[in-house]
């Protein structure tokens, strides 16, 4: 269950090699087009920051609907372009010149846009994942997942669930290679920023987009946003040393993740109120009680906040191993070294604290275990 609900929007982008340098090293681009159907006031131009005070500006129609905006850029940055209150619009601006028609009078109305390759790519990532839903085979895949949640064939669902997402990995993974030689600028950033992708899978591209658009934008706020975001992702990167956790267990003893090393140990983060917790248990329990013997250990993490409730879950769900808590919520200093904003997140560590893998659900946990013990 999530704490945080996060709201993306979609950026498109315009740039080129196109140099328009300044005395302070910035440069102008210039934004045209016309509106269909205008409305009353002029255009408001919005840059995209986090300050409490973005910088605003406006342009005006002509009256046959044209406009026309130069904007003076130091970096890359965010911009929205409000139209009447009505329709709005969010451009990267870099140093391309842009061609932006729209309706003006819906706010799901046409958009247009021209002089932008990167808009292109991201156009065609976008019809690419779209092309992926329409392939016969998964429109199968999820045809027959209507029929078995129906019937509430369990381990149909579980199969037909675990067969989608074995299919798009696969898809995913062909999406990041064509990504990979692309050159980095604010719109692959704010792609990648989404929940297109597995960011632990691709940790290793993420971070070499951070290093390059670093090198390439070191001032800028939104670059530092998300070479921050890729430094936090590397605390839980598969192959990093599992950051140590010290709590205290019902007892009030504290027990330390370190001390579980020599076996192989899913660390689980769960709480009595979060359902999708509880409804994957079952599947902890049945890898638990299969592997227990064979060097396998649970270190179960709550981030409860009544002391009552984490120990009644605990007994409801039949959770015979490891249990740690410091009933903080999310502000748990184990979640904070972890990165963790939603639960259930789960990591495997191998029997020298190493992360091996994370999140694995339902079955997957059992097929991992049977690859890694022997």
């Amino acid at each position: 269950m999530k704490k945080i609900i996060y709201l993306f929007i979609f950026l498109v982008v315009a740039c080129s090699n196109q140099e328009k340098k300044a005395a302070d090293g910035g440069w102008d681009v210039t934004v045209k087009g016309k509106v269909k159907f205008p409305g009353t006031g002029p255009v408001r131009i919005q840059e995209l920051t986090s300050a409490d005070n973005p910088n605003v500006d406006s342009v005006s129609l002509n009256a046959d609907g044209t406009y026309v905006k130069t904007v003076h850029l130091t970096e890359p940055g965010y911009y929205r372009f409000n139209f009447f209150n009505i329709q709005a619009v969010d451009l990267v601006l870099d140093r391309s010149d842009i061609e932006l028609n729209v309706d003006g009078n819906d706010q799901g109305g046409a958009i247009e846009i021209k002089g932008s390759p990167d808009y292109d790519l991201l156009r065609d990532i976008q019809k690419e994942l779209q092309t992926f839903d329409q392939q016969p085979a998964i429109q199968q895949i999820q045809s027959e997942f209507q029929v078995a949640v129906q019937k509430q064939q369990a381990e149909e669902i579980t199969l037909l669930q675990n067969k989608y997402l074995e299919l798009m990995t696969a898809d995913r993974d062909r999406v990041i290679a064509g990504l990979a030689s692309k050159p980095v600028n604010l719109g692959l950033i704010n792609l990648l920023q989404g929940n297109t992708f597995d960011k632990d899978r691709y940790y290793t591209y993420y971070k070499k987009v951070a290093d390059e658009a670093t090198a390439k934008m070191p001032n800028s706020v939104h670059i530092k946003q998300f070479s921050e975001m890729v430094q936090k992702m590397a605390v839980t990167a598969i192959g990093q040393p599992a950051p140590e956790i010290a709590l205290p267990d019902p007892s009030g003893q504290t027990v330390k993740l370190s001390s579980l090393q020599g076996k192989y140990v899913l660390v689980d983060f769960w709480a009595k109120w979060c359902g999708p917790c509880r409804k994957e248990n079952p599947n902890v329990v049945k890898a638990y009680n299969k592997f227990k013997d064979k060097g396998f250990e649970v270190f179960g993490v709550s981030l409860d906040r009544s002391k009552e409730d984490w120990v009644a879950a605990i007994q409801q769900d039949g959770l015979k191993w490891t249990h740690v808590s410091d009933l903080k919520y999310f502000e748990s200093q184990a979640a904070i070294d972890y990165n963790i904003n939603a639960i259930p997140f789960s990591i495997l560590v191998d029997p020298k604290g190493v992360i091996i893998a994370k999140n694995l659900r339902g079955p997957a946990l059992e097929k991992k275990l049977e690859e890694v013990i022997r």
